[in-house]
């Protein structure tokens, strides 16, 4: 099941209506700074793990 471009303007709409243009930027600007915390957080976990020495070599002491 796909959004057309129809509703996706329709909630949009909805969600203009409903939240207002002030409290709506204000819940977009909280996504975007949360989506970039969390795309932060994985790339600092990947790092991580790429340091670690792999498992099986860990065992072999």
């Amino acid at each position: 099941m796909r959004l057309g471009a129809l509703e996706i303007v329709l909630i949009l709409v909805l969600a203009l209506v409903l939240f207002g243009g002030k409290k709506l930027s204000g819940v977009g600007k909280a996504l975007g700074q949360s989506i970039k915390e969390f795309r932060r957080e994985m790339a600092a976990d990947d790092q991580e793990k790429a340091s670690e020495p792999p498992a099986d070599q860990e065992n072999k002491g």
